[in-house]
């Protein structure tokens, strides 16, 4: 109780927190932005190696795979090391990932360099799974209660902003050098000065989570009806955010004359937006309540897939309709982790360890959505059926937005 009393006063406000410990904290929300390269390599991967819709898209499945077998394991390892050193390793992890691609396209065969780039994916999202489990618990070092909410939100838009200029560098290497591959060393380098910054940071960490911690105890968690309803939320959340980010430049190659190259950059406005809607809503989340931010959130996703549905189905549709709704699902789905990983966290505050543990399982949805839309894709022979199977995500979420009065512990 006296160390967590002692604690309080770097937790009361973000302002408390010294610029020093905050940066590098802010740095590694940078690098977990890191595993959404996949989604933008996986269609210069699909183009280098000439492969299907359904084959590419379980690059994502690979990559979020990860966040089921590990999330758990590391929130049990996190209760044992630390989060600052949980965090460390995910950074580490990411390191490597970002390194292997760099080492695979030098050597000019084929099927070395499919090989390098898989195992790539594959410890980005592992090293993902490591940092979503303890970077959003060692914030709630530096904020707490409704506090957590407006700062997980701004890690966000950190994060949102790797995810931006992720293709913008990959169609800028593409074009002017012929290896897109390039956006790789690139944020390699950033990621070996975040892991520097942040081992030389000082933060004072809460006690581990009370008793025994076990995979058993941490999915013990699911029966209780706030905790998996937020858990859901946050699988049809990153689903929606994933498939988005792998189907929307097909989208626009399939209904225009765009280039891969052109196509790219819809995910840079979906980013864009996503940051956009990051950095607003790490605002908004101080003055109006999670639910209202909620159903904000769903009425500007449910615009989004009637947009994108419009443009896939009806001949003629102007491209201006896919970017709208491209702004509108970047915008509504910004806030939507912050706001159910809050209201999760601060539903079960003795064991926020393992609830961020399981909920970072949550993030399989990445694993989930992007194939069966990918098959969806494929056995319609457009993107229609990417389209209205992300929806189902969508709707989700807006029946959450509905009811979230009967489920909020507070706010």
């Amino acid at each position: 109780m006296n160390a967590s009393m002692s604690q309080r006063p770097q937790a009361d406000k973000l302002g408390s927190a010294p610029f020093a410990v905050l940066l590098p904290v802010m740095m590694s929300f940078f690098v977990m932005g890191f595993v959404d390269l996949v989604g933008t390599a996986s269609n210069y991967v699909q183009s280098d190696f000439g492969l299907s819709d359904s084959v590419s898209n379980i690059f994502t499945t690979m990559t979020f795979f990860w966040f089921l077998v590990l999330s758990v394991p590391a929130g049990m390892l996190m209760n044992r090391i630390g989060r600052r050193m949980t965090v460390l390793l995910g950074i580490g992890i990411a390191a490597a990932g970002c390194l292997l691609p760099v080492i695979g396209y030098i050597v000019p065969v084929k099927m070395v360099q499919l090989v390098f780039v898989i195992i790539s994916f594959c410890l980005l999202g592992i090293s993902n799974t490591f940092m979503q489990v303890s970077l959003n618990p060692l914030v709630g070092n530096l904020a707490h209660d409704e506090k957590l909410a407006g700062m997980l939100t701004f890690g966000q838009f950190v994060k949102a902003i790797a995810s931006f200029i992720a293709p913008l560098i990959a169609g800028w290497a593409a074009v002017s050098f012929g290896k897109w591959w390039l956006l790789y060393p690139i944020y390699l380098v950033f990621g070996l000065l975040t892991f520097v910054m942040l081992s030389l940071d000082k933060i004072e960490e809460n006690e581990p989570d009370a008793g025994e911690t076990s995979v058993a105890s941490c999915l013990s968690l699911l029966k209780n009806p706030v905790i998996l309803l937020c858990f859901l939320g946050i699988v049809c959340h990153v689903g929606v955010d994933v498939g988005i980010n792998a189907t929307a430049p097909k989208i626009l190659m399939e209904h225009s004359s765009m280039t891969i190259e052109a196509a790219g950059g819809a995910t840079s406005v979906y980013f864009a937006f996503r940051t956009l809607a990051c950095l607003s809503g790490s605002v908004l989340l101080q003055k109006f309540t999670r639910k209202q931010i909620l159903r904000g959130c769903a009425a500007l996703m449910v615009a989004s897939s009637i947009c994108f549905i419009l443009f896939a189905a009806v001949p003629g549709m102007p491209v201006l309709l896919a970017y709208a709704g491209l702004a509108c699902v970047g915008m509504g789905n910004a806030n939507v982790f912050s706001i159910m990983l809050t209201t999760g966290l601060l539903h079960m505050p003795e064991r926020q360890n393992e609830v961020s543990g399981l909920m970072m399982i949550g993030l399989i949805g990445g694993a989930i959505f992007p194939p069966l839309m990918g098959l969806a894709s494929d056995m319609m022979g457009m993107q229609l059926g990417a389209i209205l199977m992300m929806t189902v995500g969508v709707l989700y979420i807006a029946a959450m937005s509905v009811f979230f009065k009967t489920y909020g512990k507070t706010r």
